[in-house]
This record gives C-alpha cells, structure tokens and sequence, in this order.
C-alpha cells in the first residue's frame, strides 16, 4: 500500500505525486523522491525496483522481511534494516522497517507496525537547510526517530520493572513475581536484539570510510551513534538488575520456607511434650509407680502446662514463633 510519495527540490517540498510521476521528477538537477510504502504486495514493490533500479538482493530482502538490522552498500546506494518495538498492552510488537536510499530517492517499507514516519517528514520539512544535503540526511532522520522510538518502551519496561519490585520488597515473593520477571527479561532481550546491531550499522556512517551519500552529516550520525550507545547500556543495566531481582525473589522465597518450617517444628516440640508424658501414663501396665497417687493427674497435666510454657517462651525469644 501506498503511504506517500514526495518530490523535494533544493530543500523545500516541491510536490505530492504518483508513482507513475516519479520518473518525471527523479532527474531533474536537486531533486529526490521520498516513498513510503506498508506492507507492499510483491507487484508494488517490482514497480518501485524498476523504477529506481534497487538491488534484487535488497528487494528480495524487504519483501520477505524478517531480517536482523543491517546496514549494506550497493554500488552508489544503501539499504538499511531496523526493528520497529512499540508496546502494545502487556506485549511488545516488533515490526520491520527497510530502507533504500540512492542519490535521488528513499523508499521506505513497513512491516508489522502501524506507525508510520508523518512525523519525520514534518520535521525535515521543517528543517530546509539540513534536508538540502538530500537523501543522506533523511537516512540520518529516520534512523534517529526510530532510536528515539525504543526510549518511550524502555521507560515502559523499566516501570514494570519497579511494579514487581515493590510487591518483592513488600513481602510478596512469589512464583508470580519470578514469572514477571522472567516475562520481562524476554522482553528486554527483544529491544537488544534489535538495538545491539545498531551499534556497527551507524558506526559505518560516521567512522572510516562513509558513503558518498552521508559525507558532511558525520556529527549527525555520531549523534546517532551515542544515543544507540546510551541505549543499549540502559538495556544492559536493567537486564543486570532483573536477573538480581530473580535471585533475591528466590532467597526471600527460602527464607520464608524457612521460616514456616520453624514454626511448624516448634508447634510439633509443644504438642510432643505433653503428649509423650500422657503416652507414658496411658500405658496399661499393672504395677506403675503413681497410679494410685492422689496428686498424680494435677501433678501431670501441670507438668505438662508448665514444660510447655517454658518451651513457648525460648521459641519466642528466639523468634521461632
């Protein structure tokens, strides 16, 4: 499906036009066509190769999707492949974004996400004097929102996180709690394989030898660069803290075994005590010293009373029960 096709001109929007204009536009001095298409049926997709001349390895790529993020070079232009993640309730949703870029166009193709790049385009439109440096800086753009997109989910992340983290230091450790955890885990190892690769996708555009398309905008892609850095520390650091997290849920969870098996033991000491004296008494001997003795069943049941007693107030002390 067509989303948009754009002619710009030195800078500045010259004009909203169909696929069957492109070819009317693509060559004139300072120009470019910016095409955004989702979810392209294979037809859509041969009319846009043909009509820029992209790789059929690239196309290949961008009609099946599924693919790691990555960056390649072919001849005089670049395609690019990045993770869309946006969170949709309790679950991630990973979509797929492919971008050619070549001297007078970008196509971008959408996959598995509902949002789009209108955004993008404003502010490039909003910036003439960057968007002069042509299709290189609306490679910069869109690479820099979407980083900027996985920010928002961490945060998302990140107060799930300290949700389960106050019911685990609020003396609810539970299996629920370690399934959360877990659950959540998964998830941040979906938003690191999607920004880790990112790291030597940018690096090639603003270290060592930069395409052609992307010279002058170095400091823009190391903007970039530092943000996907930044990223994937954060994704890192909450990755560490979640497996700590898991491993205190675990303890506390012990510790409360613990602790009820103690009482358990100690409730079964009092009732042991007085239960063995009255086993003793209960036998049915003839000849059983104080079985005629007049104090003997006080004397018995006090004893019992005061072991126990006794026992419950060590228990107590030693904070069994």
């Amino acid at each position: 499906m067509l989303v948009n096709c754009v002619v710009y001109q030195d800078g500045k929007k010259l004009a909203t036009v169909g696929v069957d204009e492109i070819r009317r536009y693509s060559n004139l001095p300072g120009c470019f066509v910016w095409v955004a298409v989702k979810d392209p049926e294979p037809s859509e997709l041969a009319t846009l190769a043909a009509e820029f001349d992209l790789h059929e390895l690239a196309v290949e790529d961008a009609q099946h999707g599924h693919q790691r993020p990555k960056l390649e070079e072919y001849g005089h232009s670049i395609f690019a492949v990045m993770h869309m993640v946006e969170v949709a309730g309790d679950e991630l949703v990973v979509g797929e974004v492919a971008i050619f870029v070549g001297t007078n166009y970008v196509v971008t193709v959408r996959r598995g996400t509902e949002r789009g790049f209108a955004d993008v385009r404003i502010r490039t439109e909003r910036e003439p004097e960057l968007l002069r440096h042509g299709t290189g800086y609306v490679l910069y753009a869109l690479m820099d929102a979407i980083v900027d997109r996985y920010f928002p989910v961490l945060d998302a992340l990140t107060r799930e996180f300290e949700e389960i983290e106050e019911k685990l230091f609020a003396g609810h450790a539970t299996r629920g709690n370690i399934e959360g955890l877990y659950g959540l885990k998964q998830k941040l190892l979906t938003m690191k394989h999607a920004a880790e690769p990112l790291l030597e996708m940018v690096g090639k555009l603003y270290g060592g030898r930069v395409p052609q398309l992307c010279a002058g905008l170095q400091d823009y892609y190391r903007d970039v660069y530092d943000h996907v850095v930044r990223l994937n520390q954060s994704i890192d650091s909450l990755r560490e803290t979640m497996t700590t997290a898991i491993s205190v849920n675990l303890t506390l969870i012990q510790l409360h075994e613990n602790e009820v098996t103690k009482r358990l033991a100690a409730w079964a000491a009092l009732i042991a005590v007085p239960t063995m004296i009255a086993g003793i008494y209960g036998m049915n001997f003839r000849f059983m010293p104080e079985l005629t003795w007049k104090f003997g069943y006080p004397l018995s049941v006090g004893s019992m009373l005061a072991i126990d007693l006794y026992m419950l107030y060590r228990f107590r002390k030693a904070k069994w029960l």
